[in-house]
């Protein structure tokens, strides 16, 4: 394979992570250490399919690592999705003469990249940008840890806010189909709960948070919520609250996007590396279709059909809503 390819593309896309940068530097460099030829592709399946492509050199991605955000910028792309779009991106790449992609998003990114690579041979390896966590086949994905500190400093700062007035707050955090975030930032903030959609489709989580009781030990209650349409969201459990339990003086926190934001933590730049130089080696290795996992610690190659897969879809780890239980008395 390294004798076939000889140029690589790089593009992130989708909403972006703090990480993204690292990564790019990482497939940059590893990329030019392994002979290649690096094409930087901006604002994603967009930039491919309207030509703004450059090349990359080491020195392009210099002072990047630390940087929250994408130098490359990334975008939504609905001609992409078309027949016609892709045909265009890969006459595009042919001109460029890029003979394989390293594609850096979440699962629309990826999902794009597979059809794209099934239509056209095109070798593609995937890196799993995206705070969510909700990718199959990796115990982390870029950008996952910077967002949860980032979530937990927030949590920090309304706690004195909420214990000074009484008050039960509810933050709401991303994760629309996933509760990661709202679940473990509930943990590492000391919240008295986390409403999330994995279970919010079992059982109506806020009558039994209100039924169990709020904590007694403290003065205040901080509830951390999914966005997701299942949880009903901060502003639609407010909304119930006030409602149905009219005696609780409730406020809500929409974190938004100040989650994706900031400078990555240590951990999201060293993932970003790993998997920055593991995409170059699998591509070395004539590996295609694949996205690159921590598993374990351990970079691993994850096909784009088990990364998405929805029949056997990431879960959170159960034990860990008993721990928040436990600690919330």
């Amino acid at each position: 394979m390294i004798g076939r390819i000889k140029t690589v593309g790089v593009l992130t896309s989708g909403g972006d992570a703090p990480g993204m940068n690292a990564a790019l530097r990482a497939v940059t460099r590893s990329a030019i250490y392994n002979g290649f030829k690096v094409k930087g592709i901006y604002r994603g399946y967009r930039g491919l399919v309207e030509d703004e492509i450059v090349d990359f050199e080491a020195k392009d991605v210099s002072g990047i690592i630390h940087r929250g955000g994408t130098i490359l910028r990334t975008a939504r792309c609905k001609e992409f999705r078309t027949p016609e779009g892709r045909k265009k991106a890969y006459e595009n790449m042919q001109k460029q003469g890029i003979d394989a992609l390293v594609v850096i998003g979440g699962d629309g990114t990826l999902t794009g990249a597979w059809q794209f690579a099934r239509e056209f041979d095109v070798p593609i390896v995937g890196l799993p940008g995206t705070i969510d966590n909700d990718l199959n086949g990796t115990d982390h994905t870029i950008g996952y840890d910077t967002a949860l500190n980032t979530i937990m400093w927030c949590v920090d700062r309304i706690r004195d806010t909420a214990n000074s007035h009484e008050r039960l707050f509810f933050i709401e955090v991303m994760g629309r189909d996933a509760g990661f975030l709202a679940l473990n930032g509930a943990i590492a903030g000391g919240a008295e709960a986390a409403i999330i959609p994995e279970i919010s489709i079992e059982n109506d989580q806020l009558a039994q948070l209100i039924e169990n009781g709020f904590r007694t030990t403290k003065r205040s209650s901080i509830v951390l919520v999914a966005e997701s349409p299942v949880t009903g969201g901060a502003m639609g459990l407010a909304e119930r609250v006030r409602n149905e339990y009219p005696q609780y003086d409730v406020r809500v926190t929409i974190l938004g996007h100040l989650q994706r934001g900031g400078s990555p933590t240590a951990q999201d730049r060293i993932l970003a590396s790993r998997m920055g130089e593991a995409a170059i080696d699998a591509l070395v290795e004539g590996q295609r279709n694949v996205m690159i996992g921590d598993d374990d610690e351990q970079m691993v190659y994850v096909p784009f059909s088990k990364a998405l897969s929805s029949d056997n879809k990431k879960t959170i780890d159960r034990h860990l809503l008993d721990t928040l239980s436990h600690l919330a008395i």
